[in-house]
């Protein structure tokens, strides 16, 4: 079933036509990527369907009762509430269904005293629909989905009571999400949903779309994400737009094909147009009335030529580090780090080494200590103990994932050639062009500019520093697809090393050869890209390589240790065991309630309609308390 249709949609800001003869369906269930470069007028597309910006021209359709939902990039929630209590908001209705069963509960009560009244008779037919209905809501259940949701989106049960005014920037934007996935509208609009997102919630969140029953368009940079769960590609170029029954990586396939053929073309049709040029102006040259005729014949017909638009391939940033010098063979070693802020640690027992030519991804959920530890490398934060040693001829470079070191009051330009005074103008314009800083772009100041052209600039700044070691805090946060390729594909050709923070997938297996996770134990390596990674993450080392160069007490210990979590594990197992045993007995108590309220005759007697009412209510929240522990126990 179409849900939702466009014919033709044009829009124009001032002089710049951003889309033009946009057209397109979503049927029921669609899960559609939305892609194209940065400014390309993927959001102004959002803005028009949601109805927040009218489109100039075309027709928009919206089947009859469908309610869209849109997460913008850059929400922000500002509430006094805790964060459990601004999801609640959501279910207003159903609280609020959820006061009116009570209330004619009592009523019924009271009523009931009267005998069998025509009054009570329609009390109960009222309350059986009511009831029905709010069951089919998931009355009993919205609580628990609420608490899913959020674990699922990374927040812990301690931040459930939170004050939503005190959350980070990037935890808003995540609430917001979950408040937008809790209301379940038929069409969802995300734009970049994965952005504040650590690998485990993305995966999460993959999973719930794919089984989500609506229809969902998405905007994202996320080459990994869109593979798992989008089975459309609506790609934006040059104001159109073209439509792929695909996923991501075929979409790329057919893509590239494409611009071969049109490569071809463009270059057939500018040669073409330089020999009409050529033939006139010699034409022109010969003078006389005859050849100026034919020169001006000449002229109308190249005229007349639809000129094909450069293909954005032609459009992306050209970026190659160059170290200045080369480090020794031992870049970094870490040794024993510990960091703690106040009462809690955020670092413990953090060792490792990284040697020259090496590319590393640095993982971990958000909030484990990742970029405090970058900090710590570059002396930016002190280590409470432990050591950092930096290798001989180690020249950092740091990307930085708010991209403080811009000053934004600078115009681009400035910001270039004020750390680099020897080069001319000429020499400056040109490396600005190859960021795609080009003509007035140059003179714009930095405090407008948009996320991805700060990140280019950023960028830039890295290259000319010509470092050999290069530490780089999420640096294709605000990249759209094309500029993360151009970046791959530097770091790949780049000769120094890298250690990279990052939660896109996609990236880190084309540019790592080992991985670093951090969790709140320590840090464990990985000798691999991120699919590697995945596929070790779970199994067990054999013994002999775990024992090997160990002393007889240190292996004494762990043994210690590992029994300890095994009696752990075997206890959290019985447990479980023990809680789906008594899950599903009372699930069948439930059933068996269920089936006595779905009986039209228990109806004639309004004393049991609710009593049986009340203890399905004590069943369900047991039930609830029952499956919040299961939940709590299958995840650790």
């Amino acid at each position: 079933m179409i849900v939702l249709s466009c014919s033709n949609l044009r829009k124009t800001y001032i002089v710049d036509t951003i889309l033009d003869g946009i057209s397109f369906t979503v049927e029921d269930g669609d899960k559609i990527g939305v892609i194209g470069l940065n400014g390309s007028g993927k959001t102004t597309l959002f803005n028009i369907l949601s109805g927040e910006v009218e489109q100039d021209s075309g027709d928009i359709y919206i089947q009859k009762n469908i309610r869209i939902g849109y997460l913008k990039q850059h929400t922000r929630i500002e509430s006094q509430k805790t964060v459990f209590d601004e999801c609640l908001e959501v279910f207003i209705p159903l609280i609020n269904m959820e006061k009116e069963l009570r209330s004619l509960e009592d009523e019924i009560s009271l009523e009931s005293q009267k005998g069998e009244t025509k009054r009570l008779k329609h009390l109960m037919e009222d309350y059986a629909h009511l009831s029905e209905k709010f069951m089919s809501l998931n009355g009993y259940g919205y609580k628990s989905e609420i608490k899913g949701v959020l674990k699922g989106l990374g927040f812990s049960e301690d931040d459930f009571d939170k004050e939503v005014n005190i959350l980070s920037g990037g935890q808003k934007s995540r609430l917001s999400l979950a408040k937008l996935l809790l209301g379940r509208p038929d069409i969802l609009l995300l734009d970049e949903p994965t952005n504040h997102l650590d690998i485990e919630a993305i995966s999460w969140l993959e999973k719930f779309l794919k089984e989500y029953k609506g229809a969902a368009l998405i905007i994202s940079h996320d080459r990994y994400f869109l593979d798992n769960v989008v089975n459309r590609i609506f790609h934006i170029e040059n104001r159109k737009m073209k439509i792929y029954d695909t996923n991501y990586t075929n979409f790329m396939a057919r893509r590239k094909k494409e611009l071969e053929i049109y490569k071809k073309h463009f270059e057939d049709q500018q040669r073409e147009i330089k020999r009409q040029e050529e033939i006139i102006a010699r034409f022109k040259s010969y003078g006389g009335e005859k050849y100026h005729r034919l020169a001006q014949s000449r002229q109308k017909l190249l005229d007349k030529i639809k000129l094909m638009p450069k293909s954005t391939e032609a459009m992306k940033a050209k970026i190659k580090f160059e170290p200045k010098i080369k480090s020794g063979r031992d870049v970094l070693r870490v040794e024993n780090l510990q960091k703690s802020f106040g009462s809690q640690q955020l670092l413990r027992d953090i060792n490792f080494n990284i040697y020259r030519g090496e590319k590393v991804g640095l993982i971990g959920p958000n909030g484990v200590g990742k970029t405090t530890l970058f900090k710590i490398i570059l002396n930016q934060i002190p280590k409470d103990d432990g050591n950092i040693i930096v290798g001989h001829h180690v020249v950092p470079g740091y990307f930085d994932q708010e991209m403080s070191k811009l000053n934004l009051d600078k115009t681009v330009i400035d910001e270039i050639w004020d750390e680099n005074p020897s080069f001319d103008h000429y020499k400056i314009r040109t490396i600005l062009s190859q960021f795609m800083f080009i003509g007035d772009d140059i003179f714009k100041e930095i405090s407008s500019l948009s996320g991805g052209e700060k990140a280019r600039l950023s960028l830039l700044k890295l290259m000319l520093s010509n470092a050999n070691f290069l530490l780089m805090d999420e640096p294709t946060n605000h990249l759209d697809i094309d500029s993360k390729e151009v970046l791959e594909e530097a770091l790949l050709d780049y000769e120094g090393t890298v250690l990279v923070i990052s939660h896109d997938r996609y990236f880190l297996n084309r540019v790592v050869d080992k991985i670093l996770e951090l969790t709140e134990e320590g840090i464990k390596e990985y000798l691999g890209n991120y699919d590697y990674y995945l596929e070790k993450k779970n199994e067990v080392l054999d013994e002999e390589d775990e024992d090997f160069g160990k002393t007889k007490t240190q292996i004494k210990l762990e043994r210690k240790k590992e029994r300890e979590l095994l009696e752990i594990e075997r206890n959290r197992k019985r447990e479980i065991g023990e809680l789906e045993k008594r899950i599903s007995e009372e699930e069948l108590k439930l059933e068996e309630l269920d089936r006595l309220l779905c009986d039209p005759a228990i109806y004639e007697n309004s004393e049991k309609v609710v009593e049986i009412t009340k203890n399905r209510e004590e069943v369900q929240k047991l039930l609830d308390d029952l499956y919040d522990r299961w939940i709590t126990l299958t995840e650790g």
